[in-house]
């Protein structure tokens, strides 16, 4: 059974916020149980729920219904981070994590924390694919790639003092909830990623619970949330399930926060079963319309080529057209050391495409002067729309399993 252990805080006297602010106070700080070798025994409703979430998931990854998949890969990963990033009060716009990806120099603020999820999450995948046992390492090294240059000295390094959610900056008192006390954490995260290399359970349902587990845990002083959401990507990839393309799950659980927070709750008190059906909707959902995007991908690039006017084979501005998916802003060099050929080719083909609608001159960085594909962004905003707006029939499925 999971277990309380009772803390003492040691009151400031010179502590801002009043009388209750400076006292000493006993808070409990919760202990789950391991879950190496956790048995998860899924009621009928909830199994179903798992497997149709699953059949999703090949599907996107078949690419067999869908043209131009791979175009997607590179956005739904942006999805991903944006959204991720959002549920942690972090608002930003596709267009704006494009241009602190174009040019990570310039990047401030929001803008710069968002690129680095962008980072981790790619890092997450590349771990994911890797055939060996996962570790602790690994989890420290994505927590390490998501601060890093945004927070150094917290970077990679698990927490040796107390954190909590909710409440007060400056103590735990009237906090949510309490993660484990600092000596619990390292066993903990050992006998997490002993789950996370099991190969006996669903590969949702495992990613479900790792998530769950991880964010119970809160190894970290900051980036908790993001590096747990980066460890769907590890088991999803891991498992096999999601070779190609791991659906944005974060944008579906980013669209009701206080359900998500909910359902992490639930997880804490024995709730397996209703965290893993809600989680198993999210993942069905995100696949579903992940495949739509790629889709619509592929209508919008064929409609830049019809544009652009019948390029000659190898030219460069069908080549770009190819490229705007995974680059929407670029400039003459990027371009260039993308697809090769003449910087001057490169430049009349940008012009050309200017002159066409395609893309939109701007000015990117301090001087840069680069171009960017206004219509790739207003289609990756209808798809994140799109999954933040359910049917009626959607929203009674989304509050049944939480």
């Amino acid at each position: 059974m999971p277990r309380t252990v009772a803390l003492r805080w040691e009151g400031n006297p010179s502590a801002y916020g009043g009388r209750r602010s400076r006292t000493s106070f006993t808070y409990q700080a919760f202990v789950p149980d391991p879950i190496a070798r956790l048995a998860v025994n899924l009621p009928g409703e909830i199994a179903l729920l798992v497997s149709l979430a699953e059949s999703e998931i090949r599907a996107l990854n078949s690419g067999a219904a869908t043209a131009g998949l791979e175009a997607v890969g590179p956005l739904l990963l942006r999805a991903e981070s944006v959204a991720s990033s959002r549920i942690e009060g972090l608002e930003l716009s596709q267009r704006s994590l494009a241009r602190a990806l174009f040019d990570p120099a310039a990047a401030r603020g929001t803008a710069r924390a968002v690129a680095g999820n962008v980072r981790a999450m790619d890092a997450a995948i590349r771990i994911g694919a890797e055939d060996r046992p996962f570790l602790v390492s690994d989890i420290t090294d994505i927590h390490r790639t998501l601060l890093s240059g945004f927070d150094d000295d917290i970077a990679g390094r698990i927490r040796t003092g107390q954190n909590w959610i909710g409440g007060r900056l400056n103590s735990p008192l009237d906090a949510a909830f309490v993660p484990p006390p600092p000596e619990e954490v390292r066993p903990l995260l050992g006998d997490l990623v002993s789950f996370i290399n099991r190969h006996d359970l669903p590969a949702v349902v495992q990613a479900a619970i790792a998530h769950g587990q991880f964010e119970t845990i809160h190894p970290f002083a900051d980036g908790n949330g993001r590096v747990g959401r980066c460890l769907i990507h590890v088991v999803l990839r891991r498992r096999g399930l999601a070779p190609r393309f791991v659906p944005p799950v974060s944008v579906v659980l980013a669209t009701n926060a206080k359900a998500y927070v909910r359902g992490l709750t639930e997880f804490r008190q024995g709730d397996v079963a209703a965290w893993c059906g809600s989680f198993a909707y999210s993942c069905r959902s995100a696949a579903t319309e992940s495949q739509r995007l790629a889709a619509r991908i592929a209508e919008l690039q064929a409609e830049w080529r019809r544009r652009a006017g019948p390029p000659r084979r190898g030219a460069a501005a069908g080549r770009i057209i190819e490229l705007l998916v995974s680059q929407p802003i670029l400039s003459v060099a990027t371009a260039h050391d993308a697809i090769g050929g003449s910087a001057e080719a490169v430049r009349l083909a940008l012009n050309a495409l200017e002159q066409k609608r395609v893309v939109r001159k701007i000015t990117a960085g301090r001087y840069a002067r680069a171009w960017a594909a206004d219509e790739l962004f207003d289609t990756l905003n209808e798809f994140e729309h799109d999954l933040a707006t359910p049917t009626r029939t959607d929203q009674r499925r989304r509050r049944a399993p939480a």
